[in-house]
């Protein structure tokens, strides 16, 4: 058994890495290789390109490196074509799998893409391509099979796998004492993202509020997940933007860093989902180039940018973007947030709900999916 998988970014990394728990139990002598991160290379995935140089998000950004992308996705199709998996699994990054997946159906090799796009929230006419893309779509939210099949996609939805992979009770005081930090210590979190762009949008804010919020309130703590590959980025923000503020860098341990705060500050994407399952307030922020920005907005369909808020159809949650992200208003918002206790116990019931509706040991429902289009 042969499998060719391409996971981009590190949200991508840690579902394909979650997924290929459940891949290896069903079939132990499995092979596995494409495009990855470090999670999946843990697990003996041969990654014949690193995940982070799909790292790219925004119109304009995705310009600056479309030659290079094209040129990765151009070999490995060439690579894949001439030594066909017995599957191909695209895991998230649409704008890279979908393209590839056209071409390997097209020559017989049996599609999944695990994570459908957000057609429920913007670009909604992608449906149209992965009707020509996919043999099957592996959905993490329960609404979304019945959307595809309107567009004759075949679908299955196999829960979240971050719902199995954190507990519904957050490990506070073991999490608290892996990173050094007491037990009555006031901690937030900041997770500004992943990708080399936002850090480079969104870090600076995101310190220059935690610098603001010392001030204030001296005894805060604050730590700062720092994804593979972006320390030597990170530092020199942080000795700029926040020189004397008590922040802890940390390689990697964003769920430590959640299940110990009492708060975050996070860049919108999958780790507000994580916040979220780690039944944590939140304060969504986001920037991105302007341009970007204007047609993101003239395709979206909703009123709500983070997961958080999608999933409970209400804004549970603040969300502050572009121009409101900035350090008066975030400062604000997590004032009011760290003051908030009855608030904090609504949100946890109502992430409460949100976990177990997620939580349906998506590795094996998904195995169980992909074993089927593969006896099709």
């Amino acid at each position: 058994m042969r499998l060719a998988m391409v996971a981009g970014e590190t949200s991508g990394d840690l579902l394909a890495s979650l997924l290929i728990g459940g891949l290896k139990s069903r079939w132990p002598a499995i092979e596995l290789g494409g495009i990855g991160g470090p999670r999946m290379k843990a697990l003996g995935f041969d990654a014949w390109w690193p995940s982070e140089r799909l790292a790219v998000r925004g119109y304009v950004e995705v310009l600056r490196h479309y030659r290079g992308i094209k040129a990765i996705r151009d070999r490995l199709a060439a690579r894949l074509l001439a030594d066909p998996p017995r599957a191909f699994v695209g895991v998230d990054a649409p704008d890279f799998n979908l393209g590839l997946e056209t071409r390997l159906k097209s020559a017989g090799i049996p599609t999944i893409h695990f994570v459908c796009p957000s057609i429920w929230a913007w670009r909604g006419g992608r449906a149209k391509a992965m009707a020509r893309a996919c043999d099957h779509v592996l959905c993490l939210f329960p609404f979304e099979p019945e959307l595809l099949r309107v567009h004759g996609v075949a679908a299955s939805y196999v829960g979240h796998p971050l719902a199995d992979a954190i507990p519904l009770e957050p490990p506070r005081a073991a999490a608290r004492a892996a990173l050094g930090l007491g037990e009555s210590e006031p901690v937030v979190a900041l997770l500004p993202g992943s990708r080399r762009s936002e850090i480079e949008a969104i870090a600076p804010v995101f310190l220059q509020t935690a610098a603001r919020l010392q001030r204030l309130r001296p005894a805060l703590r604050f730590v700062l997940p720092v994804a593979p590959g972006l320390r030597a980025r990170v530092e020199p923000l942080a000795a700029a933007h926040a020189p004397g503020v008590a922040l802890q860098l940390l390689d990697g341990r964003s769920h430590e860093a959640l299940a110990a705060c009492d708060l975050t500050l996070i860049a919108s994407g999958t780790a507000t989902l994580e916040a979220a399952l780690f039944k944590r307030p939140m304060v969504i922020a986001y920037r991105m180039h302007p341009l970007s920005w204007q047609i993101m907005k003239c395709m979206a369909y909703q009123p709500w940018v983070g997961l958080p808020n999608i999933l409970c159809r209400d804004f549970v949650v603040p969300e502050r973007l572009q121009q409101d992200c900035n350090p008066a208003q975030l400062e604000a918002d997590v004032l009011a947030g760290l003051d908030d206790s009855a608030g904090a116990a609504r949100l946890r019931a109502r992430f409460d709900e949100l976990h177990h509706l997620l939580r349906r040991d998506t590795a094996r429902s998904a195995t169980d999916a992909i074993a089927q289009v593969l006896q099709a």
